[in-house]
């Protein structure tokens, strides 16, 4: 089933007086359960597609599709509502609240809107998600007392509390050194086979490239590459030993 769609879109930014064409009609469609790497160098459109299909920002021309819905017609109100229910996103630079512990971090999102989740029910998922990505000794702790690979981890389960259909990730590992990234992708390929959750990836990482079994390649704006692979055990060969190493670190 397709859960977005891009149709033709092009995004055009003003510099000074001239016009710069980020993104020049793109089209491509993503599964549900994708996971999929939108791969390029830098300046080659990557995070401006990421950050439309995230209705952070919206096409000059074209027409982006979530769940079979044209973002456009969408008021602000619908686009913040789609925002919280159907998106979830992770951050290089992790965007933590420093004031909050990680179980308070996780939570933010619940408490914004309306809050679907309440008492056992929702401290219940919190703690599941906290297991999940292995921080639950670290309930407590302020993002300052973590290391990087924790903080991404605390990210993480912030992106899935709203239990999310599509989790956008712009760089995740760019922050982190290659053993820790290898484990949050670990994570997240988990996370993906288990609860069927879309992942889509901003990325010039190779590794996230090899485990996805869609990429989509980008330069100067246009696509180069759309190759879909076999979802088998190659993609989620090694997922286990990289998610119980991620709960160690």
């Amino acid at each position: 089933m397709t859960i977005v769609e891009l149709q033709d879109v092009r995004k055009v930014y003003p510099l000074g007086k001239v016009e710069v064409e980020a993104v020049k009609g793109v089209s491509f469609s993503i599964e549900k359960g994708d996971f999929i790497s939108i791969a390029g160098p830098s300046g080659s459109g990557k995070t401006t597609i990421l950050n439309m299909i995230g209705c952070v920002d919206r096409p000059t021309a074209g027409t982006v599709l979530i769940d079979a819905k044209p973002t456009k017609d969408l008021d602000d109100k619908a686009l913040t509502s789609l925002r919280h229910d159907t998106l979830g996103f992770i951050f290089q630079s992790f965007n933590l609240i420093p004031v909050l512990s990680v179980y308070e971090n996780i939570e933010f999102p619940l408490l914004l809107g309306k809050e679907r989740m309440r008492g056992k029910e929702k401290s219940d998922w919190i703690g599941y998600l906290m297991e999940e990505v292995g921080l639950t000794q670290w309930r407590d702790h302020k993002p300052n007392e973590l290391s990087g690979g924790q903080r991404q981890r605390v990210a993480i389960a912030r992106a899935l509390v709203t239990k999310p259909q599509i989790v956008l990730a712009d760089e995740p590992t760019a922050n982190l050194d290659s053993a820790t990234g290898e484990q949050i992708l670990g994570l997240m390929k988990k996370i993906n086979r288990e609860m069927e959750t879309t992942f889509i990836f901003s990325t010039h990482d190779a590794k996230i490239v090899g485990l996805a079994d869609h990429i989509i390649r980008l330069r100067d704006g246009l696509v180069t590459e759309n190759v879909r692979q076999e979802k088998d055990a190659r993609n989620g060969e090694g997922d286990g030993e990289a998610g119980a190493a991620a709960s160690r670190n």
